[in-house]
């Protein structure tokens, strides 16, 4: 596969390059509407064409911003590169929420939780100071910022891939800790195919729900 086509606000996979460098063509007139992750960076303005070439073995990924059809063209074929993370595995899934039960019997949930939010792609425990927070197999959150608080993560298990600002850090060990800063972009990436991702969410800041403002939100997840 040499070409692909991005409908608006759709993304590629999250691939690896092989051992060669890879270059990346869009229209230059396009730019300026395009997200890119390549290797440890995640590029959201000022793209340039020198940004569109992938070193080997970087991850990269291509997200059109904008509001019609994207042309990208690879220059060698990329079926072999591997698939990190598909945004569109679940499109088509019956949603049904996970239960509260199954997280108390098979993980060491701390009591004291003052209430929780069951969804169909994670579920939260809330505390007085933190939140703990479940992440399913093969999922990642929308590429978010938050207009009202400052978030803080601490990993606490699963090793997943982290967007904090314009920087992307993969595979990261447990205990890891990461600060958001108000308008930041920030999301995390379960590439388990079995494993719950784990992580302690504190904030700074006025805490709501609908302060979610979702920069790239492959499903349309909004509950």
């Amino acid at each position: 596969m040499n070409k692909e086509k991005l409908a608006a606000k759709k993304g590629t996979c999250l691939r690896k390059n092989d051992f060669r460098n890879l270059i990346i063509s869009i229209d230059k007139n396009r730019l300026n509407l395009i997200l890119i992750i390549n290797g440890a960076f995640f590029l959201t303005k000022n793209i340039l064409n020198s940004d569109l070439i992938v070193k080997p073995n970087n991850f990269y990924m291509i997200i059109n911003n904008g509001n019609k059809d994207l042309e990208i063209e690879y220059d060698q074929d990329i079926t072999e590169h591997t698939v990190i993370y598909d945004p569109y595995k679940f499109e088509n899934l019956k949603k049904k929420n996970f239960s509260q039960t199954f997280f108390i019997k098979n993980y060491n949930v701390p009591d004291g939780y003052i209430d929780v939010l069951p969804k169909w792609y994670s579920f939260k425990f809330t505390y007085p100071e933190y939140n703990l927070i479940f992440i399913r197999p093969d999922y990642g959150l929308s590429i978010q910022v938050h207009r009202l608080r400052k978030e803080n993560w601490e990993i606490l298990d699963g090793n997943p891939i982290i967007i904090s600002g314009n920087q992307v850090h993969y595979f990261v060990e447990n205990g890891s800790k990461f600060s958001n800063d108000l308008n930041t972009y920030h999301s995390i990436i379960n590439t388990n195919s079995n494993k719950f991702v784990m992580l302690k969410e504190s904030w700074e800041g006025y805490f709501d729900e609908k302060d979610i403002v979702r920069i790239f939100n492959p499903n349309h997840y909004y509950d």
